[in-house]
C-alpha cells in the first residue's frame, strides 16, 4: 500500500461533502417544486425547468471548465465553483420572482460544472494509485447519500420552514465545504498549464449537448427529434473541429488509441442510461397502481441508493487490488440480472420489490467506484480534469437518455393522458418493457466494460 501524501485528509474531507453537496441540492429541490409552483404561481412545466435548466447549464459546461482546471489549477477551479454555488443557493432562496431562481439555477450549474470537473480529478492529483480507489469510494459513497437523504430531508424543511430553506441549508454546507478547501488544500495542481482554452471548440461541444439534452427531454414530439438531430450535427461538427485544433478542449485522441479511457465511458453511459429512470418508473407504479403515499414509496426506493453507499467504499477498495475492469463488470452484470428480474414480477409483492432494489444497489455499488478508478488510471495527471469532466458528462447524457427511453415507451403504452385506474395496465405493462430494454443494455454494457481491457489500478 503506498504511503499517505499530504493534504490528503482535507482533499478528501472537502471533496466528498461537495459530491454530497450537488446531488442533495438537486434531490431536495425536486420535492420542493410543488411549494416553489404554488408561492411563484408556475405551472408543471415550468417547474420543470428549474431542475432542467441547473443540469442543462452543468453538462455544457463541464468539459470546458475541466480544461480550463488543467490549464489553471484543479485547486483555484475547485474553491471558485463552491464559491458561485453557495452564493447561487443563496440567491435562490431570496428570488423573489421565477425569472430571477431560474437565472440564479443557470449560474449554479456553472458552479456546479466546475464542482463535478474537478473533485475527482482533485482526489486523483492527492491520492497515489495504491490509495485512489478507496478514497474514490467514499466519495461515490457520499453521492448516494445525498440522493437518499436529499428526498427526506428536502420534505421535512419545505414542510416545516418553507422551500427557501432547501437552499439555505445548502448555503451552510457549500460555506464549511469551500473553508475547508480554501484553507486545507495546500497545493495547486495543473496539468496543462500554458495551453489556450479551445473557444470555438467550446461552443460547439456546449451547442451541441444542449440540443440534445433538451431534445431528449422533449422526446417523443417532432420539435424533440429536430433538436436531437441537430445536437448530433453540432457534436459531429465538434468532433472533427477537436482532430484539427491544436489544444482541443477533448483530446479526441483519448478516444481513439485510450480503448480503458474509451470503453469506461462508453460504460458509464451506458449504466446511467439503464439505470436513472428506474425509481421515476416504480414512483408511477407504487403510487398510482399499489396506492401508496409518496412518502412510503420514497421510503421504499430509499433502498437501492442506501445499499450503494454501503457497496462502494468497499468496491473502491477491491480496485485498487484487484483489475477493476472485472470488478465493475461484475457490478453491471449484477444490476442486468437485477433488472430483469424487476421486468418480470414488478407487480408483485413490495418484499420482491425491495429485494430486486437492494441487488441494483450492489451491482451499481460495484460498478461505479471501480469505473471512475479506471478511468482515471488510463489518462496521464496532465488529463485529470478532462476526464473527470468527461465521466461526469457521461452520467448527465445517459440520465437524459433513460428518461428518453421511459418517455418514449410510456407514449407507445400510456399516451399523453391522464393515469386513470383504466391505464394502470397499460402502466405496468410500459414499466415491465422498459426494465426488460435497460436489463438488455445492461447487458450489452457489460460487454463494453470487459472490452476495456486489463486497468491499471491495483497496487
Amino acid at each position: 500500500m503506498a504511503a499517505r501524501a499530504p493534504g490528503e485528509r482535507e482533499a478528501l474531507f472537502a471533496a466528498t461533502l461537495a459530491s454530497f453537496l450537488t446531488p442533495f441540492m438537486g434531490s431536495a429541490t425536486n420535492v420542493a417544486l410543488p411549494a416553489i409552483g404554488r408561492e411563484l404561481a408556475l405551472d408543471a412545466v415550468s417547474l420543470s425547468w428549474i431542475s432542467t435548466a441547473y443540469l442543462l447549464s452543468a453538462a455544457v459546461f463541464l468539459v470546458p471548465l475541466g480544461k480550463l482546471a488543467d490549464i489553471h489549477g484543479r485547486k483555484r477551479t475547485f474553491v471558485a465553483g463552491l464559491l458561485i454555488f453557495t452564493a447561487t443557493s443563496l440567491l435562490c432562496a431570496a428570488a423573489p420572482t421565477a425569472g430571477l431562481l431560474l437565472a440564479a439555477r443557470v449560474v449554479q450549474g456553472i458552479g456546479g460544472a466546475m464542482i463535478f470537473g474537478t473533485s475527482i480529478a482533485l482526489l486523483s492529483s492527492v491520492f497515489p494509485p495504491g490509495r485512489r480507489g478507496r478514497a474514490l469510494g467514499i466519495n461515490v459513497t457520499a453521492v448516494y447519500l445525498g440522493l437518499t437523504l436529499g428526498p427526506f430531508l428536502g420534505g421535512v424543511l419545505t414542510e416545516q420552514l418553507g422551500w427557501r430553506s432547501v437552499f439555505l441549508a445548502n448555503v451552510v454546507l457549500g460555506a464549511l465545504a469551500t473553508a475547508v478547501a480554501a484553507r486545507g488544500l495546500a497545493g495547486e495542481w495543473t496539468g496543462a498549464a500554458g495551453e489556450r482554452l479551445d473557444v470555438a471548440g467550446s461552443i460547439l461541444y456546449g451547442g451541441g449537448l444542449a440540443a440534445l439534452m433538451a431534445g431528449l427531454g422533449r422526446l417523443p414530439d417532432a420539435v424533440g427529434g429536430l433538436l436531437v438531430a441537430a445536437g448530433l450535427a453540432g457534436l459531429l461538427a465538434f468532433v472533427s473541429w477537436e482532430l484539427r485544433v491544436a489544444h482541443p478542449v477533448l483530446d479526441m485522441t483519448l478516444f481513439r488509441d485510450n480503448r480503458v479511457f474509451a470503453c469506461s465511458n462508453l460504460a458509464a453511459l451506458i449504466q446511467y442510461a439503464a439505470t436513472f429512470a428506474v425509481g421515476f418508473l416504480l414512483s408511477l407504479q407504487l403510487q398510482y397502481v399499489d396506492g401508496l403515499s409518496a412518502q412510503a414509496a420514497g421510503a421504499l426506493l430509499a433502498v437501492q441508493p442506501l445499499v450503494q453507499a454501503a457497496v462502494s467504499p468497499f468496491a473502491g477498495r477491491l480496485s485498487d487490488q484487484l483489475d477493476s475492469r472485472l470488478v465493475a463488470s461484475a457490478g453491471m452484470a449484477v444490476v442486468a440480472v437485477g433488472l430483469a428480474l424487476l421486468g418480470g414480477g414488478v407487480a408483485a409483492r413490495h418484499v420482491f420489490l425491495v429485494a430486486c432494489l437492494a441487488l441494483l444497489g450492489v451491482g451499481f455499488g460495484l460498478f461505479s467506484s471501480p469505473n471512475t478508478n479506471a478511468v482515471m488510471a488510463s489518462v496521464t495527471p496532465r488529463s485529470y480534469g478532462v476526464a473527470a469532466a468527461t465521466l461526469a458528462t457521461m452520467r448527465l447524457v445517459g440520465q437524459m437518455l433513460s428518461m428518453g427511453v421511459a418517455g418514449l415507451v410510456l407514449a407507445a403504452f400510456v399516451g399523453h393522458e391522464a393515469v386513470t385506474p383504466a391505464r394502470h395496465a397499460a402502466l405496468v405493462a410500459a414499466v415491465r418493457t422498459t426494465f426488460g430494454l435497460f436489463s438488455l443494455l445492461c447487458a450489452l454494457g457489460t460487454f463494453a466494460s470487459l472490452a476495456r481491457g486489463r486497468t491499471a489500478t491495483a497496487a
